[in-house]
């Protein structure tokens, strides 16, 4: 009997595709599983709060829960470069802020991530001008009368921040530099901690994005605030720029970055549903109650944004003396 041909066996073996399992890449659409949303800061202030609300309605949108992870410390680094370091699947998100991307550049000669070629941008939800309040101890109701006080008491006055390079510690410098004041900095590792101190009257005064409940029940006074036009929910606040210092405008802001090499589609996915949840009224609410303008928009007009911000807070830094560590 004549044996069959390798080659009349190929024809009669089963096509190859139809036997082999299929690809997990192909048989897994983003998500599949939890997302983690990285918080460089301690539980309880603006960028907080700004996760766990938003995150909450994320999570309905992914159809996955989307699981608030606060990593704070030095800065901001120790959570942005866990984010900067993880796998480029989307399951590991950072919410970043003007401190993580704009500021930390200019304030450290080694900074373990790169802004820009170690994220990918997703999306930015919004932006806050920072208001300077004191504890109502403190014998001041105007920004004149903070001058005054501080320049009888050098080096005594203490002020609560977030840490180096946080908006706090900034827009503080900025002010000691055009006042020429000398005040002490105390840091803390977010801005939670430090409301209790300020609250507590261990330190007397701090630049806060979270305090205009404070003020409204008597617990602290506001003295002006860093935007340029007043806020719609404190008007009674001035701004910095109408009481003569015109170069005073410092916003603080927050947006998602995934790490670089994130797949496209799983950024453009992300996108679509923060931008779907910051737009929910119930979310908009809640983080414009303290002054803060709803931003969001696509991708690649945040990555734009941030090197414009690296730009422009380098000459910020400059301008305040402010000497990298």
């Amino acid at each position: 009997m004549q044996r069959p041909s390798w080659l009349s066996c190929a024809l009669l073996a089963p096509p190859l595709l139809l036997v082999l399992p299929a690809s997990p890449v192909q048989a897994q659409a983003f998500p599949s599983r939890p997302v983690r949303w990285i918080v460089p800061y301690a539980p309880g202030g603006n960028t907080d709060m700004i996760a766990r609300v938003v995150g909450a309605r994320l999570a309905d949108g992914l159809g996955h829960p989307v699981l608030v992870e606060n990593r704070p410390g030095a800065a901001t680094l120790l959570g942005s470069e866990f984010v900067a370091k993880s796998a480029p699947d989307g399951y590991t998100v950072l919410l970043a802020t003007s401190t993580t991307l704009a500021i930390n550049p200019h304030l450290y000669r080694k900074l373990p991530y790169d802004p820009v070629r170690d994220f990918a941008p997703v999306a930015l939800i919004a932006r806050t001008p920072m208001v300077l309040v004191v504890h109502p101890s403190l014998p001041v109701k105007s920004i004149r009368d903070l001058v005054a006080l501080a320049r009888s008491r050098p080096g005594q006055l203490a002020y609560g921040s977030a840490g180096t390079g946080s908006p706090s510690f900034m827009s503080m410098e900025m002010l000691k530099t055009a006042t020429k004041i000398d005040l002490i900095e105390v840091p803390y590792k977010g801005s939670g901690p430090a409301d209790v101190d300020l609250l507590g009257g261990q330190i007397s005064m701090m630049f806060q994005n979270t305090a205009l409940n404070y003020v409204r029940a008597g617990r602290l006074r506001a003295l002006a605030h860093t935007g340029e036009k007043r806020m719609a929910v404190a008007p009674e606040v001035p701004t910095l720029v109408e009481l003569g210092f015109g170069s005073l405008v410092f916003y603080s802001w927050q947006g998602v970055v995934a790490p670089a090499r994130t797949p496209a589609d799983v950024v453009a996915r992300l996108n679509t549903e923060i931008n779907r949840a910051a737009r929910l009224p119930e979310v908009a609410s809640r983080v414009t109650a303290d002054g803060a303008e709803m931003l969001g928009g696509p991708a690649a007009a945040f990555g734009e944004y941030i090197k414009a911000e690296i730009t422009r807070f380098g000459q910020v830094i400059r301008e305040a003396g402010v000497k990298p560590e």
